[in-house]
């Protein structure tokens, strides 16, 4: 992946990438700002008056914006902006590729469809993105609890509440509380966290410089903390928590130095280092815990054997680097992330072949999802864009959801009830809150 040198916490983005600071209210057009601009010209009250600034389903009903961006007092309309932005944005790419071959691939979607409805969205805590290739930084834990990166923060917002609260800052030194035999935990501060993830109570996340820090949600302090990794292009890009198959926790990080760390989550021992000839850039674990997806900065993607790291197949097909992998339920369906802006589906069965190719509007595909039936997937774009698929019409159906700002992370909850959307921007960052529609209205008043 890319390696910038990040002195201090910045937002990192596409080169061509703009962000609200193209919001202007004098007789004005859109225009594009240099890639390490991420303040806005356009100021509104949200310092003054923070929670006039959230929306609610009911407003956006009666015609707010669900950003909440006043389209009324600009000179230009939204869908002015919008077919400006699809001009102009430039998606980074590692590989140059013919987009006209790819598009002859990509599996053609309606997507007029609408399963998850807006339902909330609020600006007192705002994601921040610190590389542009990363953006796995918001994790559901509940229909009501997410995590989120903020500045040197991880912020924990309660959609039921309508409240933020830092779980854990990491600008100031992070001393593990916990000693386990020979456990090389030490502390560590001001850390740039590139990327993270929860499950079961255990979050854990991944650092610029090869940090590594697990901590559990349900108890206070932090079980463990090191730099796993101490070259100088040695960014932690991806972390996976998952099971083995004899039911055993295990957390997996993937670094620019081109190795996947296994760790245990009982003591946080490093139990095994699988090598490869690039760097890694995403890895994820089946659900029954014996296959390992590994992708980086290569068009080929790996499945290997997730205790011996073997290889087991190649999946061909991509054009550029991936960054982004998910595991259907089943066990059986792999979906791939790349640059290529497309998301590919794979068998694992069959592998030789993609089942089907997806594409984004703009730009690479940074994140992908699936609720917990099955039923839908989800994948993010770098900005503006999140895609919504129903598997059961074999991808044919979707729902586009379409804003401004970069893309922090995404994130079902455990339920599949709620998908929740991260919005990185000074002035419209955000937490965007969608719930799943059902034929059945009653459902949706249940708590």
């Amino acid at each position: 992946m890319a390696q910038l040198q990040n002195q201090e916490l910045e937002y990192m983005i596409d080169n061509e990438y703009y962000d609200m600071n193209d919001f202007t209210a004098d007789n004005q057009s859109p225009t594009s700002f240099p890639a390490d601009s991420m303040d806005s010209d356009f100021e509104d009250d949200f310092e003054q008056s923070k929670p006039k600034t959230d929306t609610s389903a009911e407003e956006a009903k009666n015609g707010k914006d669900i950003q909440g961006i006043p389209w009324e007092r600009l000179n230009f309309t939204r869908e002015k902006y919008r077919e400006t932005r699809l001009k102009q944005y430039k998606n980074y790419e590692n590989l140059p590729h013919s987009r006209e071959d790819l598009e002859k691939e990509c599996k053609k979607v309606d997507k007029g469809h609408t399963f998850y409805d807006f339902q909330f969205n609020t600006r007192i805590v705002k994601p921040t993105v610190v590389h542009f290739q990363l953006r796995n930084l918001l994790w559901a834990t509940s229909k009501h609890d997410v995590y989120l990166m903020q500045n040197y923060s991880v912020m924990h917002w309660s959609s039921l509440l309508k409240r933020g609260k830092e779980v854990l800052n990491v600008a100031l030194p992070v001393v593990p509380t916990l000693k386990y035999p020979g456990s090389f935990s030490r502390s560590l501060s001001r850390v740039q966290v590139s990327t993270m993830a929860v499950k079961d109570n255990l979050m854990v996340a991944g650092g610029f410089h090869g940090e590594l820090i697990c901590k559990y949600i349900n108890k206070p302090g932090v079980s463990f903390a090191t730099k796993i990794a101490t070259e100088e292009n040695a960014i932690t890009n991806s972390v996976d928590i998952s099971y083995s198959p004899s039911g055993s926790m295990r957390v997996m990080t993937a670094n620019n130095d081109a190795l996947i760390r296994v760790f245990d989550a009982d003591y946080f021992k490093c139990i095994d280092n699988i090598s490869f000839p690039w760097s890694v850039n995403d890895t994820s674990v089946s659900p029954d815990g014996k296959l390992l997806a590994v992708l980086g900065d290569s068009t080929e993607c790996l499945l290997t054997d997730a205790q011996s790291g073997k290889e087991v197949n190649k999946l061909k097909g991509h054009l550029d680097y991936s960054f982004a992998s998910a595991w259907h339920p089943n066990g059986q369906i792999i979906a791939t992330g790349n640059q290529d802006t497309t998301c590919r589906l794979w068998d694992i069965r069959n592998p030789s072949k993609s089942l089907t190719v997806l594409k984004g509007q703009m730009g690479a595909i940074r994140a992908i999802r699936f609720s917990s039936d099955g039923q839908y997937m989800a994948m993010a774009e770098p900005a503006d864009f999140v895609h919504l698929f129903d598997l059961q019409t074999g991808y044919e159906s979707g729902q586009e959801i379409d804003v401004f700002g970069e893309i922090g992370g995404i994130s079902f909850s455990p339920d599949g009830e709620a998908l929740f959307v991260g919005i990185s921007d000074r002035t419209y960052g955000s937490v965007l809150e969608f719930n799943r529609r059902h034929h059945n209205r009653y459902l949706e008043v249940l708590f």
